[in-house]
């Protein structure tokens, strides 16, 4: 191995100096090129950050919740419009917990806070989508869906079945 080592180092001092510089120019530039090119890659194959967007069509507020343990913030009853930043949500399954509030007069009914967990598939996701809507109906349920902007893909849908007059 000093053999091949020597007989290199030799070679190198061989070569005329006009050579060598700009061979050394030309290794360094290709290992930072190197560099660079990995960490592209790396950044190009990494999910992209999402915000949670919530959406209650429910007569109880939502106290906290959180999607596989990234914290999704709190909505009064039949509110919507928040959003929480930045998550990497990932996975098949998304673990869906939450804090079912109380208003006033729930409270004067002897109403109890409660929690609820529920484990739904991960809806389809494109590139350029980063809001997970997190859509809370009656009796527990539970609608996901992935956007590229704060306008949930189930708007149309809910806003004509869901409305404070009409729960």
């Amino acid at each position: 191995m000093k053999t091949i080592t020597k007989s290199l180092e030799q070679r190198w001092l061989n070569l005329p100096t006009r050579w060598r510089i700009p061979l050394t120019l030309l290794c360094w530039l290709a290992g930072i090129g190197m560099v660079i090119g990995i960490l592209v890659l790396i950044q190009s194959l990494q999910t992209p950050g999402a915000a949670l967007y919530v959406h209650n069509h429910t007569d109880r507020p939502i106290y906290s919740y959180w999607v596989n343990g990234n914290w999704g913030g709190n909505v009064s009853a039949y509110g919507g419009g928040k959003a929480t930043c930045c998550w990497k949500i990932v996975g098949e399954q998304l673990e869906i917990h939450w804090i079912k509030d109380r208003t006033g007069a729930q409270v004067e009914a002897g109403l109890q806070e409660e929690e609820v967990t529920l484990f739904l598939p991960n809806p389809p996701r494109k590139r350029g989508d980063t809001y997970l809507h997190v859509h809370f109906l009656p009796d527990d349920q539970v609608r996901l869906a992935w956007s590229n902007g704060v306008a949930s893909p189930f708007r149309e849908e809910f806003k004509a079945r869901f409305t404070k007059e009409n729960p």
